[in-house]
This record gives structure tokens, sequence and C-alpha cells, in this order.
């Protein structure tokens, strides 16, 4: 099947108690199980399967929905939906990079800057960074992916006067390896991670292409220069249907 929805007609059994929408869930869920829907590829448009099917486009967008809420595809606004890609292995550690993670598994990691201000430090961030609370630190939202398919979504917060202009670097550059390479901190270390998971908020699935109320992978986190001094804060949401993660001893 290609993205048009070419091929025969498929006749859906009626009035034997499953729902036209619950057929077509089923159908296009063994295609993608069985290969013939490969992971990355893009699915028919609802106008094509509602033509192939012989249903209303309504009837189509509740089977889309459903393989969704299954984490079997992710619908991308203004560009279609897509089968999802097999889980990738995110090592936790003490050199924790996702931009050498992801293109270690053979695929492109960019991380795109979606706001940055500078807040007063709340007193969870403050004790992170080993400031003063009220003090002022550049909070950062970011996208991060691979191949184009957002993984996780970031709070970041960095200590301020230090990081002034970071924003800049990190959005011309798309890592915070090479954004910190530019303030001269040519190595950092993980401190501490915490792991848990909850629900995703209809703003964080969105930022996510998830159906909301996904589950994400929560990990908090502080990473230290050389020196041992805190450069980063970091709440990071990843898409608990796209990473696997592996802590390493």
């Amino acid at each position: 099947m290609d993205a048009r929805g070419d091929g025969p007609v498929t006749v859906l059994a009626r009035g034997e108690g499953l729902a036209a929408w619950r057929q077509i869930a089923d159908g296009l869920a063994a295609d993608i199980e069985a290969g013939r829907l490969a992971a990355g590829a893009q699915l028919p448009t609802e106008a094509a399967l509602a033509a192939r099917y012989g249903v209303n486009r309504h009837t189509v967008r509740r089977a889309l929905a459903a393989l969704a809420e299954r984490g079997l595809v992710r619908a991308t606004q203004g560009r279609g939906t897509f089968v999802e890609t097999p889980r990738l292995a995110y090592p936790i550690g003490r050199r924790t990079r996702f931009s050498e993670i992801v293109s270690r598994a053979g695929r492109e990691a960019w991380g795109d800057l979606i706001t940055a201000e500078t807040v007063p430090a709340d007193p969870a961030t403050a004790e992170m960074l080993r400031i003063a609370p009220g003090d002022p630190m550049l909070e950062l939202l970011t996208i991060h992916r691979a191949d184009g398919t957002p993984l996780s979504t970031a709070r970041t917060c960095l200590p301020l006067p230090r990081f002034t202009g970071f924003a800049a670097a990190y959005q011309a550059l798309g890592s915070l390896t090479r954004a910190y390479a530019e303030f001269g901190i040519a190595d950092y270390t993980r401190l501490s991670t915490r792991i848990h998971a909850r629900p995703a908020a209809a703003d964080e699935a969105a930022r996510l292409d998830l159906a909301p109320g996904r589950v994400l992978i929560l990990l908090t986190s502080v990473n230290v220069d050389a020196a041992g001094l805190p450069i980063q804060a970091t709440c990071s949401l990843f898409a608990a249907d796209r990473v696997e993660l592996v802590v390493e001893g």
C-alpha cells in the first residue's frame, strides 16, 4: 500500500458486532506488524483510506486515533500520519549526549529551540544549580528529534551571567554539547539523574506528536563542568513509545 491508498477496495464485515473503525484499525495494525507498512512509512491520507474502506473520514480518523493510542503511529501536523520507528536505546551515564546517542544509532539528531527567557531561579532549580533563589537564570524550552521524529522535549536552566548568549548558540548549532564548546566547555558530566513517569499533558503531547495521555518518561538531571560546578539543570520528557532508557553502571 502506498501513501495514496492505491489498491483494491477492502470490504468490511457489516452487522457482525465489530465497528468499522475497529476493523480498519486492526487491519492497519496487522499491516504494520507484518512489515507491509514499514517503520517510518507514511500512511495513506484520510481521504484515500476512506475510499479504500468505503467509509467516511470521521470513521478513518477514529481508527487512526486508536492506533496512535496504541503507540503504533504518530500524526504530524501538516505532514500526515507515520508508522512509529523502533524504540531507540538511550544510555544514561556519566556522559549522556543526545546528539551522540542518536548518531550512533544511525539517525540524524537535532534540537529545536522553542523559547528562551531570563527568569528568577525557583528554590528547587536554584539548589540544583547552587545559586540563590531569585538569581537570574536562562530557561530554554526545546524539542529533540531523531530523523525528524520528536523523542523528547525539555526545560533546561543555566546560570547567568556565565551563559549569556547561550540561546543563540544553541539555536544555530542544534546541540547543547556544541553550544557548550562555544563557551569553552569541552567536556561535562552527569552529576545526578532522577527518573519517573506520568501521562502527557495536552501541550506536551502536541510538541511530541503524541496522542494525549500517552506515557512520558521524566528525567530530572544536573550536569557539571570539569571543576564540578553545575552548568545545567534539566527536566526532559521522553516519549515512552520511542525510547528505551539504559542505565549504565
